[in-house]
């Protein structure tokens, strides 16, 4: 395996009896999933996931995978094969079918369900193959097989890829819960007899690779929340993932129990529930869920809101509430119960949403102070077994930061794959499997892309860094009456500015600095306005942050007197 310092380059032709993968997300971070497989001149794509920005990304939307390197391809994409319904592995797909949208959609029924809504609101009706649990279905040159996996949303699968260069095995996101509320455990049986067939490369779910043991129980969280329904003066507010439909079963049934009504809150989680409800995912006692308008005239010992904005998003419910500005007013006595994980690099959000609504008076239940959330991720021990049975001849883990990804190769390694056959790569690393051996081949653009409103691909990390320069430090814009001949101000500079703190001697200086940049620029024989601006911004800012430690985006305006 190259070291991760060694520079790759474009790979080159894919052997005529390769295999290639290339993960274009979700690798090196929690979110973004998405994988190309390349055979015989096609192409077969594994999920296509969004990411949720992080604090230094103001503004932004989602962030997509990069599809740059299959742009020119779109006509060899046999199909994206979705393993189950959460937005890290299928928010991207509008985007996708954007650009081409005859590309078939295999899916289990509730997660074709899923992304066919979505897709409506991007106006797109999608071309859907739904498939279930230990079916086959060929796509082109590739014969996929499913198996039923256990996640915190129904219906999730993994995928046996076969094609005349070997066999793959993608886990998907999953976990080995033995007592699942939905009864659909992880099939085993089915790993073991894929095992014995042989798979040449095992892509292995790494998120909670760094956890001992095996992961907790869905049922084992059912006391912690009959306690919230119990204990709670007045109103609960659940917030949780619009698709995370067994956490919202566990709240149905607690509030059932408890004489509570049940309301959605958000578009989401409204579309997403009535969803699992009629396809049967979701068991709702009659009467339990009542309109939004409706319940706000109960009272509130009666009241259960289900509502998004467990990660923190700025624009979702929680968040909204948390900041006064959403109809829902939350209050002393109210107990607001957070059932969803932290992703990586949400939690300064998430903790300071919880901070707001400790301020209104709100008791907050978290993973923290409460066994209220289990992971859907296998843990080690669950992970270690896989590879007990599967017996796979190469590995590489997926799903993940690169710390998650470096424990689960240890696992691999633990239970003797060869260090030579333990792959670990980033986004845009090309993986090929030759002659059963898999090698990292060379590397192709994956960078971020981000949804900035109605923008895609728009929106720069140099955009970003000047919207955290404007938050950051304010905006000073500089205006100069310059006489053209001799580049100097016909009258004293003016400054202009939005958030930047500064007093009458503040730019004294700075219009100092100004003069004799403009006077070497008069030397060098530069009037260019464009330029001049230019010298202004770089004289102004260098001041600034010399003398007062201060950085604001600067911006020049020259006129000609």
């Amino acid at each position: 395996m190259p070291s991760p310092r060694t520079k790759l380059t474009a790979p080159p032709r894919l052997a005529k009896n390769g295999l290639r993968i290339t993960a274009l997300g979700g690798l090196g971070e929690v979110g973004r999933n998405m994988t190309v497989f390349e055979h015989a001149g096609k192409l077969l794509i594994v999920d296509c996931g969004v990411l949720f920005p992080e604090e230094h990304q103001p503004g932004i939307d989602v962030i997509l995978p990069d599809f740059t390197s299959i742009r020119d391809r779109l006509d060899d994409i046999e199909a994206i094969v979705l393993t189950h319904g959460h937005e890290d592995h299928i928010g991207g797909v509008p985007y996708l079918l954007k650009e081409r949208a005859d590309i078939p959609v295999i899916g289990s029924e509730l997660t074709l369900a899923f992304i066919t809504a979505k897709l409506k609101e991007h106006r797109i009706t999608p071309k859907t193959i739904q498939v279930e649990a230990g079916q086959k279905h060929k796509a082109g040159s590739f014969d996929l097989e499913f198996v039923a996996v256990n996640h915190s949303i129904p219906d999730a699968l993994a995928i046996m890829i076969r094609t005349k260069a070997g066999s793959v095995l993608h886990t998907g996101d999953f976990k080995m819960d033995q007592f699942p509320l939905d009864g659909r455990i992880t099939d085993l049986r089915s790993f073991a007899r894929l095992g014995e067939e042989g798979v040449d490369l095992f892509l292995t779910d790494s998120t909670n690779a760094e956890v001992p043991g095996f992961t907790m129980s869905e049922r084992d969280l059912n006391p912690a929340i009959d306690q919230v329904f119990t204990s709670s003066p007045r109103r609960i507010i659940v917030s949780s993932f619009a698709s995370h439909v067994h956490r919202i079963q566990q709240v149905l049934n607690a509030a059932h129990a408890n004489g509570r009504k049940v309301a959605f809150v958000g578009r989401s989680m409204v579309r997403n529930m009535a969803i699992a409800r009629d396809l049967g995912y979701l068991n709702i006692p009659k009467g339990l869920v009542v309109d939004f308008r409706k319940i706000q005239s109960m009272p509130d010992h009666k009241i259960t809101l289900i509502c998004t904005g467990s990660q923190g998003e700025p624009m979702a419910a929680l968040a909204r509430m948390s900041n006064g500005d959403h109809q829902i007013q939350v209050g002393e006595g109210d107990t607001v119960l957070m059932a969803s994980s932290l992703i990586p690099g949400n939690e300064n959000a998430i903790y300071g949403i919880i901070n707001k609504l400790t301020d209104l008076g709100a008791n907050i239940v978290h993973k923290g102070n409460a066994k209220v959330h289990v992971s859907g991720h296998a843990s080690a021990g669950e992970l270690v077994y896989c590879y007990n049975i599967v017996r796979p001849k190469n590995v590489m883990p997926v799903h993940g930061e690169s710390k998650h990804m470096h424990a689960n190769a240890e696992l691999a390694r633990r239970t003797g794959v060869p260090e030579k056959n333990i792959v670990i790569a980033q986004d845009g690393v090309t993986v090929d499997l030759v002659a059963g051996q898999a090698k990292i081949s060379g590397k192709v653009e994956a960078g971020l892309v981000y949804v900035d409103g109605q923008t895609i691909g728009t929106a720069t990390e140099d955009t970003l860094a000047e919207r955290r320069m404007l938050s950051g430090g304010g905006v000073v814009t500089v205006v100069a009456l310059i006489d053209p001949k001799t580049n100097q101000p016909v009258e004293p500079l003016e400054f202009i500015t939005k958030g930047f703190v500064h007093d009458d001697k503040t730019f004294k200086g700075a219009e100092t600095q100004v003069n004799k940049a403009l006077a070497r620029a008069r030397q060098d024989k530069i009037d260019d306005i464009g330029e001049l601006e230019e010298i202004i911004v770089e004289a102004v800012g260098s001041y600034l942050r010399r003398t007062y430690r201060r950085e604001p985006a600067v911006m020049a305006v020259v006129v000609d007197a």
